[in-house]
């Protein structure tokens, strides 16, 4: 017998078996990244929650997660000192996320979140004759309201403010509040009104 001839008679059951244990298999996944996400934060995790992948939390651990929130892997999750992030329901964030609060991020129910973005409500400071590495931070919390849209690789910078039902282009810096409803993209980003506009920013999303 050839080995191809081999190797499809080894093969087919395989396959058999991994799709009818898919399901079971991705359950288990599901509560495995579950239990090592819980286990790295200060407050109780629903059970509720979702989390697809893994989760890295750094700091405090002063992280709290509202029922239902759909988390995706890859993610990097940072509280120091007296800051804190406070993540409402629904909320869903997706792969490579990355959230750091030195004074506090607070995400509202049913906000999306796109790959890679970054929220960081620090910076770093300069001061003369002070190497920067050791400059210290200052820092300013960021509000991002509820059913907010932020596309893929936005950065959030501190003492931001997202209004209810806002989004935000793909790959936008936001260094200014943004109002309710309105739609901001660029760098820095900026309102935009137009139809034309508002379809391009979703196919790019």
């Amino acid at each position: 017998m050839s080995n191809s001839a081999i190797k499809s008679l080894l093969v087919a059951p395989l396959r058999w078996s991994l799709r009818a244990t898919a399901t079971l298999r991705e359950y288990g996944s599901r509560l495995y990244f579950h239990a090592a996400l819980a286990e790295q934060l200060s407050f109780d995790l629903p059970a509720s929650v979702v989390v697809m992948g893994r989760g890295r939390v750094y700091g405090t651990a002063a992280i709290q997660f509202g029922e239902g929130a759909l988390l995706f892997g890859d993610l990097f999750l940072e509280t120091l000192g007296p800051g804190s992030i406070s993540i409402g329901e629904n909320v869903v964030i997706s792969r490579g996320v990355h959230l750091s609060a030195m004074a506090g991020i607070t995400i509202g129910a049913g906000t999306m979140i796109g790959e890679y973005t970054s929220i960081r409500d620090a910076r770093h400071r300069r001061i003369s004759g002070v190497p920067f590495r050791n400059a210290g931070f200052t820092a300013k919390p960021i509000v991002l309201g509820s059913e907010v849209w932020i596309g893929r690789g936005a950065a959030i910078l501190g003492g931001v403010t997202i209004g209810d039902g806002a989004t935000v282009g793909a790959n936008a810096v936001v260094t200014r509040d943004v109002p309710a409803g309105a739609t901001v993209v660029g760098v820095p980003a900026k309102p935009i009104r137009s139809g034309s506009e508002v379809e391009a920013l979703a196919r790019e999303n």
